[in-house]
């Protein structure tokens, strides 16, 4: 039995401003904007192709014993491309502040890219969830 990650949720204060910085700024696919019940609204969106994706809720109650996460506590989601270059240029271009691209070194973190799997970039949403971005050598489906 395979056990997929699919869905990540994402805690946020405003689900129209994240919803409008992930699909128009970040460039995931919105999947489905819905309110499930009278005051539960579900926000689905996914990076361009990943099997998995995030969701915004509003109004949820939490599962039976779970945490709630605060906004902006989520940190350290990777996404991978396949060229960091271009995708820095693409999110700088539609107006999200980035990192320098960055990767690990002797001394730590360094400025410039790395080898194979060591080229790094980061951003933040509007509530300061933290995003990681890694250069593959490769897509998924080839590796």
């Amino acid at each position: 039995m395979n056990w997929t990650l699919e869905v990540v949720p994402v805690p946020v204060t405003d689900m129209d401003r994240a919803k409008a910085f992930y699909t128009e700024k970040v460039g995931f696919r919105l999947d489905l904007d819905d309110e499930v019940a009278p005051g539960m609204r579900i926000i689905q969106m996914t990076p361009p192709g990943s099997r998995c994706s995030i969701a915004l809720l509003q109004g949820m109650p939490s599962f039976p014993g779970e945490r709630a996460m605060a906004p902006g506590s989520l940190q350290g989601l990777q996404v991978c491309v396949t060229d960091i270059e271009v995708a820095r240029e693409e999110l700088t271009g539609r107006g999200v502040e980035v990192s320098p691209i960055r990767h690990v070194g002797a001394a730590g973190w360094e400025e410039g890219k790395g080898d194979t799997w060591n080229s790094f970039m980061s951003f933040t949403d509007p509530d300061g969830n933290g995003w990681m971005v890694q250069e593959a050598p490769s897509e998924l489906s080839a590796r």
